[in-house]
């Protein structure tokens, strides 16, 4: 067991998601190298001022942009749209761990009389014509089913015809998403951007405890210290029960893959990955830091479990975008704002495209943070940096000055 002291654990965190300090991540290389580390970054199509897995790459990757991430994934293809964690973004190499969603979603398919016949025309269709929305695809009517999507919905009920067979494609691991264009995703066949060797590598994890024990790993890994208690950081990993997920971690600790850490103030052990013991040494010799101020986003990887946030960090954060207005705290789409070591704030801001204006429209400072010339210049140079970041030429203050 190794002990830490809360500062030494914020360090650590901060430290493993390039928050603290010079950057780890730099460009391309450096956002590719991120979502490598984490496994998978969340997707959502909400866009006040970016969307949420733009947000977490330009906290932490330096030159970031959002055609940086565009080039990653329908250019290059070393990423992919891919259920995880939810809707999700994940290194292409790791297609074939995912085999058994796949499966299951072709088994479900098959349950539907007609449905084979369709997916055969989308095909078709998409071989002759090339990349196709739901909008473009010429299918018509309406299903009447439960989605085969396991994972990207599990809506059931009346469907688009068109859309209802390019998601179960895509489900398959038929099709993926080429390109999007705002909300609208184009698809194509997965066989001209995935290589064979990929599309037809067996489960490298066939045993399905095994499989529940990478992916906890995985998720270790992505938060940097996790506990054994239930948390969203386990969203999504099928039949992982709190029996499951303990043996899991027994385990882990026993074949050396986890390291057990206790940090000061916390009743719960904390685990982290094996391979980040020479970082934890490194905050362990008490390095010094410079402080960075970045805006994070509502879905980061470092955000998945709310209440450890709370225990080491001491701040709440709760996003509210689908809290009623009359009953929201802050605000629509409000990030988390860090400076250094700390939660400092949060922050509401919108990307006027009309006025090509970042308009803050909130400031809201923790309890007890003073704020220093220190402190506001760095919100300041942030709050440019994010501008620039969502292509906007100045920064408008609203009530927050």
């Amino acid at each position: 067991m190794i002990t830490i002291t809360n500062r030494q654990a914020r360090q650590f965190i901060l430290r493993k998601h390039g928050l603290l300090g010079k950057y780890r991540f730099c460009g391309g290389e450096g956002a590719l190298s991120y979502v490598r580390q984490a496994g998978c970054i969340q997707f959502d199509p909400v866009d006040v001022c970016g969307k949420n897995a733009e947000l977490t790459l330009q906290s932490r990757v330096k030159g970031f942009t959002k055609q940086t991430l565009y080039r990653l994934l329908y250019e290059e293809r070393s990423l992919v749209d891919y259920p995880d964690k939810n809707l999700s973004i994940i290194p292409v190499e790791d297609w074939p761990y995912f085999e058994r969603y796949r499966r299951a979603a072709r088994e479900c398919g098959q349950q539907f009389q007609g449905l084979a016949a369709l997916e055969a025309q989308a095909k078709e269709y998409i071989r002759e014509h090339g990349p196709v929305s739901s909008e473009e695809l010429p299918i018509e009517g309406d299903l009447y089913w439960h989605s085969a999507i396991h994972w990207s919905g599990n809506w059931h009920g009346k469907s688009n015809a068109a859309r209802s067979v390019l998601e179960q494609l895509y489900s398959n691991g038929e099709l993926l998403i080429h390109h999007k264009k705002g909300s609208r995703k184009y698809y194509d066949l997965a066989e001209r951007y995935i290589s064979q060797e990929l599309l037809q590598s067996p489960d490298p994890i066939p045993d399905e405890f095994e499989h529940q024990k990478w992916r906890v790993l995985r998720r270790i890994g992505a938060v940097g210290l996790l506990w054994n208690r239930p948390s969203d950081a386990w969203l999504n990993i099928w039949g992982l029960k709190a029996e499951q997920r303990s043996e899991a971690f027994r385990q882990l600790l026993e074949e050396g893959r986890i390291l057990a850490v206790q940090a000061e103030g916390l009743k719960d052990t904390l685990y982290c990955r094996a391979e980040d013991e020479e970082l934890l040494q490194e905050i362990l010799r008490e390095e010094k830091y410079t402080p960075r101020c970045e805006l994070i986003a509502p879905l980061d990887c470092m955000m998945w479990d709310r209440k450890l946030i709370r225990a080491l960090f001491g701040f709440d954060y709760s996003w509210e975008i689908y809290t009623p207005a009359d009953k929201r705290k802050y605000g629509f789409y409000v990030l988390p704002l860090i400076y250094g070591e700390q939660f400092v704030g949060r922050v509401e801001a919108v990307n006027d495209a009309k006025t090509q204006s970042l308009l803050v429209k909130n400031i809201w400072y923790e309890d007890g943070i003073r704020q220093t010339k220190k402190l506001q210049a760095a919100v300041t140079g942030c709050l440019r940096r994010f501008a620039k970041f969502n292509e906007c030429e100045n920064v408008l203050y609203d009530s927050c000055r």
